[in-house]
C-alpha cells in the first residue's frame, strides 16, 4: 500500500480579487492566502507520510514579480526532501516555460516533466510510473495526452496532465480530451489540472480535478483542498479530500417574499446570518448575498439601492461577526404584480417597459444582447472579469436579472417615495 497527495492550480501569490474595494475587507489578513494554503498541503503531506505529491500544473499565478514567490516555494520543497517525500509537477498554462523569466536552482526531489515532449518518471522502490507533459507555451490547444507512452507492465501507471477536459465553463480549451481517450491509455489514475472546481470523471480509471487549493474570488466558491489517494496492495484506489484553503467565499441566498418593509428585510437577513448552520465555518468567509422575492418592501429597495446595500452590510456585520465578510449585495426582489401601475405608465417610459419585458422572454434577443455587449466586456480589466463582478454574457437567467433591475427602476422611479422603511 502506498498513499500520495494529487494537487493543482496552487496560483502562488494570486491576489483574492473583489477585496480591496471596500475599507472594511480583510485584505491584510488574507494577502497571504494561497501561501498559508500551499504550507497546509506540505504539512498535509508529512503528517499523513505520503510517498509523493503530484502538481498538475499552475503551480504559479505567472512570471513571478519578484524572486520571493519563488524563494517560498523553495523553503516548502526543502520540508518535503528533509521528510523524504519526492514532488512530480507539470507547468499549466500560467506556468508555461514561455512565460517565467525567472527561476531558481531546483530543488533535490523536485521533478518538473518536459515541456518538449511526454515524460515518464519512475518511482522504481513503490512500482509507480508517472507519465505527463508541461505546457511549453501558455495555449495549448492540441490533446497532449495523445503522446503520452503505454503504460508500463506491473507498475501502478499515473497520468499527469494540464487540461480542460472536454470543456468547462469559466476556463480556456486548453489540451482538451475525452474521457474514452484517457481510459485507452490503461494508467491507474489521471490526475487532472486547470479547472478549478472538484470534479471525478471516472471511476475506472479514476479520472479527477482536485479543484484549486484557495479559492481566489466569488466563483471559486467553497471548500477547496486536494486528494489523497491511498493504492491498496490489489490496486484499489481510495481517495479522501483533503480541504486546505484558508479563506473562504460563499453564496447566501436569503428569501425576503412578503416582506412589507425595509426593516423586515433586514430581520431575515439577520435571521439567516445568525443561524447556526451558515456560521459552522472555522475560517474567515467572503459572502455574496442573494436578496430574492415577490415582496411590496421591493419599492424601497429600489428607490435607495446604496443606502439598503450598506444597512445590510451593517446588519450582517452585527450578526454574523468579524469573521463574516460582505463581498457583495445583490438585490433580486420584485414587486407583486400591479397591473393598474403598469397601465398608468404612459408614453416612451411605458414603450420601454414593454420592450424590456419582451426581450427578457425572448432567448434568442437575449443571445444577440449579450454578443452585443461582449466588445465592451473585452475591454475590462482581467482581475474584474475573473473575480465575477461581471454579468455573464452568455446567461440567459443572468441578463434577464439585468433587464428585470432595469425595467423595475424604470417603473419606481416614477413613483413617489414616502418616509416609510
Amino acid at each position: 500500500m502506498f498513499k500520495f497527495l494529487h494537487a493543482a492550480d496552487i496560483h502562488l501569490d494570486s491576489p483574492l480579487t473583489g477585496l480591496d474595494r471596500y475599507d472594511a475587507a480583510p485584505v491584510q489578513e488574507i494577502r497571504c492566502a494561497t501561501r498559508r494554503a500551499f504550507e497546509n498541503l506540505v504539512q498535509l503531506a508529512i503528517d499523513e507520510a505520503v510517498q509523493f505529491v503530484l502538481i498538475a500544473g499552475d503551480l504559479y499565478d505567472g512570471n513571478w514579480p519578484d524572486y520571493n514567490t519563488g524563494l517560498f516555494f523553495t523553503s516548502q520543497m526543502v520540508r518535503l526532501r528533509d521528510a523524504g517525500i519526492p514532488v512530480i509537477l507539470i507547468a499549466g498554462n500560467h506556468d508555461a516555460a514561455n512565460k517565467m523569466t525567472k527561476s531558481l536552482p531546483p530543488v533535490e526531489g523536485v521533478t518538473m516533466l518536459s515541456p518538449s515532449e511526454p515524460q515518464t518518471f519512475a518511482l522504481h522502490d513503490l512500482h509507480v510510473a508517472i507519465h505527463g507533459q508541461s505546457f511549453a507555451t501558455q495555449a495549448v490547444t492540441n490533446d497532449l495526452s495523445a503522446g503520452y507512452p503505454a503504460a508500463v507492465d506491473g507498475y501502478f501507471n499515473i497520468g499527469l496532465l494540464h487540461t480542460c477536459a472536454t470543456g468547462r465553463d469559466g476556463h480556456e480549451r486548453y489540451a482538451p480530451c475525452t474521457v474514452e481517450g484517457l481510459r485507452a491509455k490503461r494508467y491507474d489514475y489521471w490526475a487532472l489540472g486547470h479547472i478549478h472546481q472538484g470534479e471525478i470523471l471516472a471511476r475506472e480509471p479514476m479520472i479527477v480535478f482536485p479543484g484549486n487549493i484557495q479559492g481566489r474570488h466569488i466563483r471559486e466558491a467553497g471548500p477547496k483542498g486536494c486528494q489523497l489517494v491511498t493504492v491498496d496492495d490489489g490496486e484499489g484506489v481510495d481517495l479522501q479530500t483533503q480541504v486546505l484553503d484558508v479563506f473562504r467565499w460563499e453564496t447566501w441566498d436569503v428569501d425576503v417574499s412578503g416582506a412589507e418593509t425595509g426593516d423586515e428585510v433586514l430581520e431575515r437577513i439577520a435571521d439567516h446570518s445568525r443561524d447556526p448552520a451558515n456560521n459552522g465555518c472555522d475560517r474567515p468567509r467572503a459572502v455574496r448575498l442573494h436578496v430574492s422575492g415577490i415582496c411590496p418592501a421591493h419599492a424601497k429597495l429600489a428607490a435607495e439601492p446604496q443606502r439598503w446595500t450598506n444597512e445590510i452590510r451593517s446588519t450582517m456585520l452585527d450578526a454574523a461577526g468579524n469573521d463574516v465578510w460582505l463581498e457583495k449585495v445583490k438585490l433580486r426582489t420584485t414587486l407583486p404584480p400591479n397591473r393598474d401601475q403598469l397601465a398608468a405608465i404612459e408614453g416612451p417610459i411605458a414603450e420601454l417597459v414593454r420592450f424590456i419585458t419582451e426581450l427578457g422572454s425572448d432567448v434568442k434577443q437575449l443571445q444577440e444582447l449579450g454578443s452585443e455587449l461582449e466588445p465592451l466586456r473585452r475591454k475590462l480589466p482581467a482581475e474584474i472579469v475573473e473575480g465575477g463582478r461581471v454579468i455573464d454574457l452568455e446567461s440567459p437567467d443572468a441578463l434577464r436579472g439585468l433587464l428585470e433591475d432595469v425595467r423595475q427602476t424604470l417603473i419606481h422611479r416614477l413613483q413617489p417615495q414616502g418616509g416609510e422603511r
